[in-house]
């Protein structure tokens, strides 16, 4: 298939885009400076120039490709619902194109959105109370598109999409404000816990479901349902040498600041029903064994 990729040089898209190229896809991938369309054009990938912002460069992608994977997404922590309503222009954008086709597309959402209160499944329903309730709108528009005779599939992410060269992640952000605190700490008992999956094996699961995820799917790239952050503290502490410390609900603004409701969060899902629909194992290292192994060399 030819396939438009969108965050195509990305740390998740440019994971995807090797996949698709390895297994024999071509890929359009697109790209917003010269500094992304010329690691594209090394990669092998015929380069289209836009961004999200640019519903017509969108359309004008869509239009030349059998499918479309759609991983961008402005992660502007200020003004995140300016960023959903960017991203659900996009998949609008898709689906006008894409309708009555029976062509697949792939839009990237998050269990954020899910209820924090379980290990949730792919059944579960978004919660508009969450942090991640931006990605909302998107999904719902995606699904819908199922009925447009789109072969849409939703693939929900976790909070640690980990791996080597992973730098706005938010395990890479405990790490930094560990060094510019001094201390590497959780919140109360640690025990929260963030689902996790190494962007390897989140990609082959992208390329599973442009290839064959029945239309309306909702599938989790999910690995491990929950490493606990005091575990992942721990591990931070240990190698840049500083004390490990609870700080209380009252004290964490004061030093995790804009990371402080990720830090607090429990964020949990299982993919059993995505490993049974598509076969997907994820084999790649997992969370604690990658920050041992990738997160400290510098």
């Amino acid at each position: 298939m030819r396939i438009f990729v969108t965050g195509a040089t990305g740390f998740i898209g440019s994971a995807v885009v090797n996949e698709l190229l390895t297994a024999g896809h071509e890929v359009i991938g697109l790209a917003r400076s010269e500094e992304a369309a010329s690691a594209l054009l090394k990669a092998g990938v015929t380069v289209h120039r836009g961004s999200l912002d640019n519903p017509e460069s969108l359309r004008s992608g869509a239009e030349a490709a059998d499918g479309v994977i759609h991983t961008a997404f402005n992660h502007d922590f200020s003004n995140m619902t300016g960023a959903g309503v960017t991203d659900l222009r996009a998949v609008q954008t898709f689906g006008e194109v894409l309708a009555g086709s029976g062509r697949p597309l792939v839009v990237t959402s998050v269990i954020g959105h899910l209820a924090p209160s379980r290990i949730n499944t792919e059944e579960d329903a978004p919660d508009a109370s969450t942090a991640g309730k931006h990605r909302i709108a998107s999904e719902e528009e995606a699904l819908s598109l199922a009925s447009k005779n789109v072969r849409v599939s939703v693939l929900r992410l976790p909070p640690s999409v980990h791996g080597a060269g992973d730098r706005g992640g938010f395990v890479p952000a405990l790490i930094n404000v560990a060094r510019r605190t001094g201390a590497s700490a959780y919140v109360g008992e640690g025990a929260n816990r963030w689902a996790a999956v190494h962007r390897l094996d989140a990609a082959r699961l992208y390329r599973l479901a442009v290839e064959a995820a029945p239309a309306g799917s909702k599938l989790h790239a999910i690995a491990e349902e929950g490493v606990s952050i005091r575990e992942i503290a721990e591990v931070i502490g240990r190698h840049l040498d500083l004390p490990v410390i609870s700080k209380s609900v009252e004290d964490a603004p004061g030093h995790f600041g804009w990371l402080t409701h990720f830090a607090s969060q429990n964020i949990q899902a299982s993919s059993k029903l995505t490993q049974e629909m598509l076969g997907w194992k994820p084999e790649h290292a997992d969370l604690l064994r990658d920050l041992e192994g990738n997160y400290f060399k510098n």
